[in-house]
């Protein structure tokens, strides 16, 4: 009997935000696509203006469960400026819990609403939310030969010439880093050592080019690069081998006691622009990420 109740009480831990987050977006996304139909008629940056202001709101609520329910300490190692800026936001890629990690970094800007995303294209079959974060502002993205680079380039420069508040998230690695998926991480490990790259043993090799179509494209309305690094407390196991990152249901019932963000602003007048160097730079970034995962992990 009280083992049922334990494992009950573990659920609900669960399946309550997950119901609240879940069983509101219809609600959701109703008024915001009753607000787009009023809107045609109206200039986009009052579109804009409206859409961060309702996406705001629902992120709240979001992130409420994640940083507050779950009573997980969060670690920001890093000064973050208080005033809103227009960024370009890159971060290692673990697990599904790095989306919310973003959200725990701009609320403390009061920047919530700007955020947009790079995002692989096959989420843009995703229920509910696919079609509505490409309005929102965000880019569907395709891997390798397909990815349409001019697609992204026009989609990001009209947002600029609107003067899109811009809190872009991408995750250079392109996919999860996942021990338990060797195959991806050889593939990873070969493409830095025919690049000439450093090999990096608990990241992925980033690639460049979204990144980098972000920053040409939008260079003159970015102020900075916000450089992040996140580590999941106990992905290490007794023997200092790295483990999966928790899911989002083992983080809202807090199988991970602390997480640890490095947060670092750079200036765009320090960011290369050209090609070559910008490989090597972001590069670099990552290999620092590497040491710095494994250090706090344990």
């Amino acid at each position: 009997m009280l083992l049922s109740l334990v494992v009950h009480t573990y659920s609900m831990r669960y399946w309550f935000p997950a119901a609240v987050m879940l069983g509101t977006a219809p609600a959701y996304l109703l008024s915001w696509s009753s607000w787009r139909l009023l809107s045609m008629v109206l200039p986009d940056r009052l579109y804009h203006s409206v859409d961060d202001r309702v996406y705001s709101v629902y992120q709240s609520m979001i992130l409420f469960f994640f940083e507050n329910y779950t009573g997980v300490e969060v670690v920001i190692y890093g000064d973050i400026p208080k005033n809103k800026e227009n960024v370009v936001y890159i971060s290692n890629h673990q697990c599904t819990v790095d989306w919310i990690i973003a959200d725990m970094l701009a609320v403390r800007q009061n920047a919530l609403g700007h955020l947009r995303y790079v995002l692989k294209d096959g989420l843009k079959w995703l229920p509910l939310y696919g079609w509505y974060f490409s309005q929102h502002g965000g880019v569907y993205v395709k891997r390798s030969a397909k990815f349409d680079e001019k697609a992204m380039r026009n989609k990001l420069i009209s947002q600029t010439k609107l003067g899109t508040p811009m809190y872009l998230v991408i995750f250079p690695e392109g996919t999860r880093y996942n021990p338990e998926l060797q195959k991806v991480i050889s593939a990873s490990q070969a493409f830095a050592c025919k690049e000439g790259l450093a090999v990096l043993k608990n990241i992925l090799t980033p690639r460049m080019k979204a990144t980098h179509i972000a920053v040409d494209s939008m260079k003159d309305h970015l102020d900075a690069i916000y450089d992040i690094t996140v580590a999941y407390e106990g992905t290490l196991d007794s023997k200092g081998r790295r483990k999966t990152a928790p899911s989002m249901p083992e983080f809202l019932c807090k199988e991970c006691p602390r997480v640890h963000i490095y947060f670092e602003r750079i200036d765009m007048k320090e960011v290369p622009q050209e090609p070559v160097f910008f490989r090597r730079w972001l590069h670099d970034r990552f290999t620092v990420k590497d040491k710095w995962v494994v250090f706090v992990s344990s």
